[in-house]
């Protein structure tokens, strides 16, 4: 079985994020009773955080007090986790995108949490994956260039001590898949 954590990283801590409620975490949420309508809205906010409720309640068929109240719902439910800026890392000066898999030594296996306070806090960290299997950590890294990316690895990652190896694979496309709903 394969177990993924997500950490959101750096570039999204300083976005223009906006939550309403703080979810409990993940672990802590249990699946919700979702509906047609649920579902819709969903879906939705999925494509298009930003859409203002009456358009949404209008889109859906359902009055905007409604509607508002069905999100707020599923923000309390921990369903909607919260609200992000997708930055895109081109316009922001980070063209090279790259999967770093990191393993760690067998004997920092008390410093899993260290680890990941301390590296998602890199500027070119979008996203810290914590994994079961093969390798510990999956890191979403995006750099100004190769040079840029190497100094990320060597600097943050293989002059660790507590990392017994990394592997970077390049990324030449991100698409963003369907709302898991």
């Amino acid at each position: 079985m394969l177990m993924i954590i997500l950490f959101r990283g750096h570039m999204r801590d300083n976005s223009t994020e906006h939550k309403t409620r703080r979810a409990a975490s993940s672990k802590d949420v249990r699946p919700a009773e979702l509906d047609e309508v649920d579902r819709r809205i969903l879906s939705l906010l999925h494509g298009d955080a930003r859409m203002p409720n009456n358009a949404l309640a209008d889109t859906v068929g359902i009055a905007p007090s409604t509607c508002h109240g069905r999100v707020r719902r599923l923000v309390d439910l921990g369903v909607i986790r919260g609200f992000y800026t997708d930055i895109d890392p081109v316009a922001v000066g980070l063209p090279l995108q790259a999967m770093i898999s990191v393993n760690l030594q067998s004997s920092a296996r008390g410093k899993i949490r260290s680890f990941i306070q301390q590296i998602r806090r890199k500027r070119q960290v979008m996203d810290v994956y914590f994994l079961a299997g093969a390798d510990d950590f999956i890191l979403h890294v995006a750099a100004r260039d190769t040079e840029d990316l190497r100094s990320f690895v060597v600097e943050n990652l293989n002059a660790d001590a507590d990392v017994a190896g990394t592997q970077t694979s390049l990324i030449f496309e991100h698409l963003r898949g369907a709302a898991p709903i």
